[in-house]
């Protein structure tokens, strides 16, 4: 894990969730009595309180509408591009300007884009109230000196894919954006903007980032790629993604939501679609609440793979790939440019090596995570809470982090956690309703070796690993405070991941472990070490 400086602004946050999270819960998961989006039981008294809430999804609100890519053709002006010879027709031709290869839109309405421009502009500079939808059908425009699509003012902007059409934004290389709201970016605006349609986007961005709004940016629909020497998709209040297909390949961070002075912004959320990330720093970050809620996302390459001050996985299939931390909850960013790392104490018996809670939230309580991290698995600089969903985590090979990482107090509550890697950080569970088992193992498991969980002669489950291992933390099913549990291994070809139940046939005994006890010399997820908690009944 990398530490940064702290930000005021995130001070004032972070004191607010806080106190948010010891009487109404975290954002991002059921109320209490609700049942949990995994199938996990849910979780209403003692600590598990703590760990429910009223929602991420519904304390946010996006500037867009379900039905924004809708449009009448019969009510639309017509935009033919060509170099040196664009044409308009249709309904509203007054509000449309052509000089040269730039193409002024002054007014709300529909407008039709279709055509080339190899080195031109399509500007929206609208100082009425009403949407200005640009329906791109087959359009491609390229600008070798700066952005070819910017919003310089609009009350709002659609950007509708045309069914079956293929387009493309591309900007010119090294242009000057160092100016106060200086379009950065391939597709800039400065106003909110929503992309939605069938068809297909292809974006580059060449100075710096691939789409960049001053406001919000809402995805409905549509299949969006974007390239990026900086950023790929960056929405200053927040980002918000409701379906699509979304491919970005940033040389910075990929999704990312960066207001760093309304602390009522700067989210990023995630509830349908497919979303897949290849990123040089991190995934999606947000400066302030980041969710996961459905669809897929897979970030294949990153340093960080999601990070914000509250981040929570409450659904959905999402698949991590980071070279420090997996997942990071932080009221301060962990990326600096030197990219050096700063060590951890380690202070007994206290989460997260003995460093101080910032009170900053990691939860999942839904969908369906797995984690392969060089850095931490989990990170928290708070709390990190467990209440529902399946998490498998193939954690870090060196003992300077661990698969769990928390400055305050990691909760299980429900769900199964599977986490694997290095011993000499590994934390445990210090709090919550359910039942832990966790084991540092003689010799370092290789790669592929399938680890069985045995309550007598009965197989609670398994679990296959994809890298080497020292150390699991496990909650499941059928896992009781105090009762004693035996740790096998199966020589077997098995896919990835966890398993429930399975035979005892061919085992090899490794280890006897007692649940609810942490791994000797390793970290306690929270105050007071992750010992026995109290009389936990089987889930």
């Amino acid at each position: 894990m990398t530490t940064h400086p702290f930000r005021p602004w995130r001070r004032r946050l972070v004191a607010g969730l806080a106190a948010m999270a010891l009487t109404v819960g975290i954002v991002g998961c059921s109320v209490p009595g609700t049942s949990d989006p995994a199938g996990g039981e849910p979780a209403t008294t003692g600590a598990a309180a703590v760990s429910t809430a009223t929602g991420f999804s519904d304390n946010v609100e996006s500037h867009a509408d379900a039905d924004d890519a809708d449009y009448d053709q019969a009510e639309a002006t017509t935009i033919d591009l060509a170099d040196g010879s664009t044409s308009v027709s249709g309904q509203d031709e007054d509000g449309v300007e052509v000089d040269g290869d730039h193409v002024l839109i002054s007014a709300p309405g529909t407008y039709v884009v279709s055509g080339i421009l190899t080195d031109g502009q399509l500007e929206i500079d609208s100082e009425a109230d009403g949407k200005v939808r640009i329906v791109m059908a087959d359009a491609s425009l390229t600008s070798t000196t700066g952005s070819p699509f910017v919003v310089t003012e609009a009350d709002e902007v659609v950007l509708v894919l045309a069914d079956g059409t293929v387009n493309d934004l591309t900007d010119g290389t090294g242009y000057d954006d160092d100016a106060d709201d200086a379009p950065n970016a391939a597709l800039f605006s400065m106003a909110d903007l929503t992309i939605g349609g069938t068809g297909e986007l292809h974006v580059t961005g060449n100075t710096n980032d691939g789409i960049a709004t001053k406001d919000g940016l809402a995805i409905l629909s549509g299949t969006v790629t974007v390239t990026a020497v900086d950023d790929g998709i960056r929405g200053k209040d927040y980002v918000d993604v409701t379906g699509g297909t979304v491919t970005v390949e940033a040389e910075d961070d990929a999704i990312k939501s960066d207001n760093e002075d309304d602390d009522t912004v700067g989210w990023v959320r995630i509830s349908d679609g497919t979303v897949t990330i290849t990123a040089g720093d991190d995934g999606i970050h947000a400066e302030g609440d980041l969710e996961i809620a459905g669809g897929t996302v897979t970030v294949a390459e990153s340093v960080e793979g999601l990070e914000g001050v509250t981040v929570t996985v409450s659904g959905g299939v999402v698949d991590i790939t980071s070279s420090d931390d997996g997942l990071n909850a932080t009221a301060g960013s962990t990326t600096d440019e030197s990219g050096d790392e700063s060590g951890r104490g380690a202070g007994p018996g206290g989460g997260g090596g003995g460093m101080a809670n910032d009170g900053s939230v990691l939860t999942i309580c839904g969908g369906e995570l797995t984690v392969d991290a060089e850095g931490d698995g989990l990170d928290s600089n708070g709390n990190l809470i467990v209440t529902g969903g399946v998490t498998v985590i193939n954690g870090p090979t060196s003992n300077g982090n661990g698969a769990l990482d928390a400055n305050g107090t990691i909760t299980v509550d429900g769900g199964t956690l599977v986490a694997s890697g290095s011993s000499g950080m590994a934390e445990s569970p210090a709090a919550g309703e359910a039942g832990w088992l966790a084991v540092a193992f003689d010799s370092t498991l290789e790669a592929g070796t399938t680890v069985v969980v045995l309550d007598g002669d009965t197989v609670i489950g398994s679990f296959t690993s994809t890298k080497a291992a020292d150390s699991l933390v496990l909650s499941v099913d059928g896992i009781t405070e105090g009762q004693t549990y035996t740790i096998a291994t199966i020589s077997d070809d098995r896919t990835a991941g966890w398993a429930d139940g399975g035979s005892a046939d061919g085992t090899t005994t490794l280890t006897e472990v007692t649940a609810g006890e942490a791994i000797a010399g390793g970290m306690g997820g929270g105050p007071g070490g992750g010992g026995p908690g109290g009389d936990r009944q089987p889930r």
